[in-house]
């Protein structure tokens, strides 16, 4: 069964379904969208029965118009704030969607307010009305009639808007596997070649000085830039010196490869500098030849080609979903600094004459201590990371790493690591239950910039220690085996155990706790952590969970989303039998509109509304279709009051702008009729009512 993708609004929010349930399709993800009560939103926080309070394993979206709450907007933002806490508590993560209000509604601090109480809960996002302009603007996007109607305050096309960006939020909750953006320097950072134009030639127009601080903004949220470039090393910096206002810095990349062999040779080379794989690098490039070779060479590595019309770069980067990072941590932010430290760490173990004497010379000082709140995020995004040094492999969720604490009688400790270089941050995690003999090791895992320090080694002594303290003789670590963790199977081989027995896919390590309470690492014994790279599937492009190097066109924009589902809809509609077709003017019209609606290729003027698949809530937004177009204002008492038609509505809006007309239009319209004969007023009535009566 799909995980519940639980949807409560403050409006009449049904009209996203068919938009979003198409864009879920597009992008391969598997959820069923379902809807709160309308107008539910504090009722489903405090209610512990509620859809949102019971969903999991899913999503819960949280759709809120601030107009909506207009009459006494800051207490009920204060309010709906104060639960944040509690939505953090559920079972699935919460996506707050600011939703526009009215053209002319401003509640910029309140948005702000909101967003900052949100930041902390690494499980509550909030999408901010600013990134719903930059992302997917719609000009037509209010619906004041459909609003005043049914609640209904968005256009189909905004609706689609909506759907699209849910998904793509949706889509980030999954995490991103990218890590490092390997960057072109000419047309690419810069127009001009600074070979040929000089490196005081070379232009930064507003459209990449979008891209540099587009870049500029992925590098403080955690992602590592590279240059990649066939040029004279001194002549880019040169560039960089001679232009201080540019966005980008030279500090502001981790390394460099400037220099003439082919790119994807170089891109190999940083993967091998950084130890990352090289499915976690996107290149970019303006030049298609470039990204091509990459491509070919490097299937692992995410290739983007810059538009070549460069007023469309920071759109097209806009839609690249590789890019997006619901929630930083602490070691993100400081991801470049870290890695430029590991950067000199290298030059020293080069130049140290023994493992030895290299660690001596870093001054490592570790850190174990229980799990703070604030490490939560970090904690479950190295369960969901790492892969070499893991025993277990188990993946967990911030919910589930509370839901283990919350069991009773277990811990978390956390492992943080510093050097002469600089602090490593949050490196490392061990989850540990009481068992009815032994102390559990539930989850044991380092990050892979640590390895080979003996950190692994303090961690396991810190364990039975731990275990001796509370009585148990022995600690059991389960290890099951996976493509990429056979360091950490060679470190448990390389400790004493009492015994080692399988059971379900997993090997059961009993180690004596006394035995692990005087581990050591001993640098002369040690041996290099063997790494294993899993390889791509042949085919594959790479092992990337990413699915698109490009979007699909479908999901590129509102309007294109839109177009999409009307077409899909149209393509299930059987073939309709002969109906009547429209007599006047005004029928063709809202015979057009009512097949537009409704997704049909034609409309007869006596076929019933609802049988052609209308509803309530596309009722709403007929009725607000016709106010627009034909200035009448009709209730829903007319969609009720009988058989709902085409030649019924356009009845319905000459009888209300008959009655809606001056008495002197009226007057001149009755002295027309008198001065016709009988036989002209009957041949205006059969022109008018002409079909009307369909024969036996």
């Amino acid at each position: 069964m799909a995980p519940v993708l639980a949807i409560s609004a403050t409006f009449t929010a049904e009209p996203v379904l068919d938009p979003l349930a198409f864009c879920l399709r597009e992008a391969g993800l598997e959820f069923q969208p379902c809807f709160a009560p309308y107008n539910q939103v504090f009722q489903q926080l405090l209610d512990p029965s509620s859809l949102l309070a019971t969903n999991s394993g899913g999503v819960n979206v949280l759709l809120i118009r601030l107009e909506d709450w207009a009459s006494d907007l800051e207490h009920h933002a204060a309010k709906f704030a104060a639960e944040f806490e509690r939505l953090a508590r559920y079972p699935s993560p919460a996506l707050i969607f600011l939703c526009p209000g009215s053209p002319g509604f401003e509640a910029g601090q309140v948005e702000d307010m909101l967003a900052a109480r949100a930041a902390p809960l690494s499980s509550v996002h909030v999408v901010t009305r600013e990134e719903w302009e930059t992302l997917y603007p719609v000009a037509d996007y209010y619906d004041p009639h459909a609003f005043e109607l049914g609640r209904i305050p968005y256009t189909p096309e905004m609706f689609a808007a909506l759907g699209l960006m849910i998904t793509r939020k949706v889509h980030a909750l999954r995490g991103s596997p990218f890590k490092v953006i390997a960057l072109d320097c000419d047309e690419t950072l810069w127009t001009g070649v600074c070979a040929e134009d000089g490196p005081s030639g070379v232009i930064l127009d507003p459209h990449h000085r979008r891209l540099q601080e587009f870049m500029l903004d992925q590098q403080q949220r955690g992602m590592l830039l590279c240059l990649v470039s066939k040029n004279i090393e001194e002549d880019v910096r040169e560039v960089f010196r001679l232009h201080p206002a540019m966005p980008l810095r030279w500090e502001h990349f981790v390394s460099t490869r400037i220099n003439w062999l082919p790119k994807s040779e170089n891109i190999r080379s940083l993967a091998a500098e950084l130890d990352l794989g090289l499915d976690t690098f996107i290149f970019v490039d303006d030049n298609p030849a470039e990204t091509a070779q990459v491509s070919a060479e490097c299937p692992e590595v995410l290739c983007l080609t810059l538009p070549d019309e460069v007023s469309r770069i920071p759109e097209f980067l806009n839609q690249q979903w590789a890019f997006d990072r619901l929630h930083v941590t602490a070691e993100d932010r400081r991801r470049t600094e870290m890695y430029a430290g590991r950067v000199e760490r290298s030059r020293l173990e080069r130049q140290s004459s023994s493992l030895e004497e290299f660690l001596a010379a870093l001054n490592l000082e570790v850190e174990i201590q229980p799990m703070r709140n604030a490490d939560l995020a970090r904690v479950s995004q190295l369960t969901l990371r790492t892969n070499q040094m893991n025993f277990s492999l188990r993946r967990r969720t911030e919910m589930e790493i509370r839901e283990f604490l919350a069991a009773g009688s277990s811990e978390c400790l956390t492992v943080r690591l510093r050097d002469r270089f600089g602090d490593y941050g949050l490196v490392g995690v061990m989850l540990a239950r009481a068992g009815e003999s032994a102390l559990i090791l539930d989850t044991f895992l380092l990050s892979c910039r640590a390895l080979g320090k003996g950190v692994e080694h303090r961690m396991l002594a810190e364990v039975g220690r731990r275990a001796a303290d509370q009585g148990f003789e022995y600690v059991i670590a389960p290890f099951v085996e996976g493509p990429r963790n056979l360091p950490a199977r060679s470190f448990l081989e390389s400790i004493e155990r009492v015994s080692r027995d399988g059971t379900e896919g997993a090997v059961l390590y009993r180690l004596r706790a006394a035995g692990l309470a005087g581990l050591k690492f001993k640098p002369s014994e040690a041996s290099a952590q063997p790494v294993i790279e899993e390889p791509a599937p042949k085919g594959s492009g790479g092992s990337r969970r990413y699915p698109w190097t490009e979007l699909p066109p479908t999901l590129t924009s509102p309007r294109a989303v839109l177009a999409a589902v009307r077409a899909a809809q149209r393509s299930q509609v059987p073939p309709a039998a002969a109906s009547a077709p429209p007599r006047t003017e005004l029928e063709r019209q809202l015979a057009s509109l009512w097949a537009d609606l409704l997704n049909r290729p034609a409309v007869g003027v006596h076929d019933n509304f609802f049988d052609l698949g209308g509803h309530s809530l596309l009722a709403v937004q007929l009725l607000s279709a016709v106010r627009q177009a034909y200035d009448v204002d009709l209730t829903l008492d007319i969609i009720y009051s009988g058989d709902f038609t085409v030649a019924e509505l356009a009845k319905a809006i000459e009888l209300e702008e008959i009655r809606e007309a001056g008495e002197s239009e009226y007057a001149d319209l009755l002295k027309e009729l008198e001065g016709l004969s009988d036989a002209e007023v009957r041949a205006l009535l059969d022109a008018e009512q002409g079909g009307e009566q369909q024969p036996s």
